[in-house]
């Protein structure tokens, strides 16, 4: 038992839960997980403060190499297909046409293009800098830093959209009190984020995709993400269990490549067989015949099913 609170219910019943590295981009350093026995919250017991956060992501995220011409905006998700490949995972399918948006942790703005073509009012916040050159392209708004509420008006957005960032950040309670203060009466945020109560967490364990640290701080049960969004004045309306197919392919192909700690990954780092040896490039082979019968997409539509796969939606609305 640990006598460090919990930092969504400030609870002192913490006890160690499993030490991991950054088995991606070969980050230094092992990180030990913690868990709250009282909203079940998952966490990092590290602080990083900004220039540490902006120099992880920046340096160590293969995003530098990003070909801006290669730049395409994100598409409309619909019908069985997209529903079978798990594509409304993604926070950005829960937006609607004509609303003023702003997306945390927008990547290269690829969801930006996407909200702007449907008519909405688009704002962007991202932390990693290689964001600058799509924004001067194409004319995004897009703030490059960390989320501060400060930069946006009170009661200003109709919907905020964290996709697969509540977990990157250091006071998950000050960001959703922010994002309540950026959101109109009764507007609505929608974050994705991993499961680690799923399925995968359990089987793979130190293995699991997901875990992803030092970049994942925080890994969210439905009780400490409605004690967060209480504490944030606002209220979860909705849980939902949407895990991307590939993902399960990735995670084959991830323990495949496993480095070993502070290397990177060939797959994480480079995505490019020319960097495989021809046992790797065998059993990766093998791998693909899995996706290309569709073995991953099934495997992972049930586990959604049975609330056990990688990956939670919430919805929450200002209260």
């Amino acid at each position: 038992m640990n006598n460090f609170k919990c930092p969504i219910c400030a609870s002192v019943s913490n006890s160690f839960y499993i030490e991991v590295y950054d088995d991606r981009y070969g980050y230094p350093g092992k990180f030990k997980l913690y868990k709250c026995k009282s909203c079940m919250h998952i966490y990092l017991n590290e602080k990083f403060d900004n220039e540490t956060l902006t120099k992880l992501y920046t340096d160590y995220y293969p995003r530098s190499n990003f070909d801006i011409n290669k730049f395409r905006p994100r598409q409309e998700i619909k019908g069985l297909k997209s529903w079978f490949k798990g594509e409304h995972r993604s926070a950005y399918t829960y937006v609607p046409q004509n609303v003023r948006i702003l997306d945390v942790g927008c990547g290269f703005g690829e969801t930006l293009a996407y909200h702007k073509s449907r008519g909405c009012e688009v704002y962007g916040c991202e932390v990693d800098q290689n964001i600058e050159r799509v924004a001067k392209e194409y004319g995004f708004n897009v703030h490059v830093g960390l989320y501060d509420s400060a930069n946006y008006d009170e009661n200003f957005f109709d919907f905020i959209t964290l996709d697969q960032v509540i977990e990157h950040v250091t006071d998950p309670i000050k960001i959703l009190s922010g994002i309540s203060r950026n959101l109109k009466i009764g507007g609505t945020a929608v974050l994705s984020c991993p499961n680690v109560n799923g399925w995968g967490a359990r089987y793979y364990k130190r293995k699991w995709l997901h875990w992803h640290t030092p970049y994942h701080l925080h890994f969210f049960s439905k009780k400490s993400m409605r004690d967060a969004a209480r504490k944030a004045g606002m209220k979860v309306v909705k849980v939902k269990y949407a895990a991307l197919s590939d993902w399960l392919y990735w995670q084959w192909v991830h323990i495949l490549f496993m480095p070993k700690m502070s290397e990177p990954s060939l797959f994480w780092k480079y995505m490019t067989r020319k960097k495989y040896s021809k046992s790797q490039i065998d059993a990766l082979n093998k791998i693909d015949l899995r996706k290309k019968y569709r073995i991953s997409d099934s495997i992972t539509r049930i586990l959604d099913f049975l609330h056990l796969g990688d990956n939670y939606v919430f919805i929450l609305k200002k209260l």
